[in-house]
């Protein structure tokens, strides 16, 4: 059996790239309904997009199928297990390590979703970038608990919108300790 883990030597150095997780979720830590956001916040996917923007965003082939294509202004690297998936204008990996390796050189990579790819990376990576949607929503995906014994809040941002939905919300910054 062989193993899609790449030797350490290629694995990117924490030095020189910085791993970061972006993420929405409710305060019951929903992110998802049937492979969709449950909510609509324009001012989060306007976040999302200055955060992201000019790095790479490795993702989950479900998330990047709600998303339907690749997002201009960024490279988008898609987890697979299928390993005749290719998707034009990405970069198709088949474990996180080997899309961390597709991503050397970026001096922030963003782990983008879903709830599988987030449990997998959560423990890798230096930042979490988290929209709090300030009520619980019904979902079928949920990002892990965050453990406050491992990460540290830097900043908070309270928000709140009238349209296209009343919301709550708040720009969250955590700092691994």
């Amino acid at each position: 059996m062989t193993s899609n883990t790449p030797p350490k030597s290629q694995i990117p150095n924490p030095k020189s790239s910085s791993l970061s997780l972006i993420v929405a979720m409710a305060r019951n830590r929903t992110i998802g309904v049937n492979n969709t956001l449950p909510w609509r916040c324009p001012e989060d996917l306007k976040h999302f997009k200055t955060l992201t923007m000019g790095h790479h965003m490795i993702m989950g082939r479900k998330t990047f199928d709600s998303i339907g294509k690749p997002l201009p202004g960024r490279t988008t690297v898609v987890i697979t297990r299928n390993n005749d998936l290719e998707i034009e204008g990405c970069i198709v990996a088949h474990s996180l390590q080997e899309a961390l390796v597709t991503c050397a050189g970026d001096e922030e990579i963003f782990v983008v979703g879903g709830a599988e790819l987030y449990r997998q990376a959560i423990s890798l990576v230096d930042t979490l970038y988290v929209t709090e949607i300030q009520q619980d929503v019904a979902g079928d995906a949920h990002f892990p608990e965050i453990d406050k014994a491992f990460w540290q809040e830097t900043s908070r941002e309270m928000r709140s919108q009238e349209t296209p939905q009343p919301m709550d919300f708040h720009f969250v910054t955590y700092r691994k300790i």
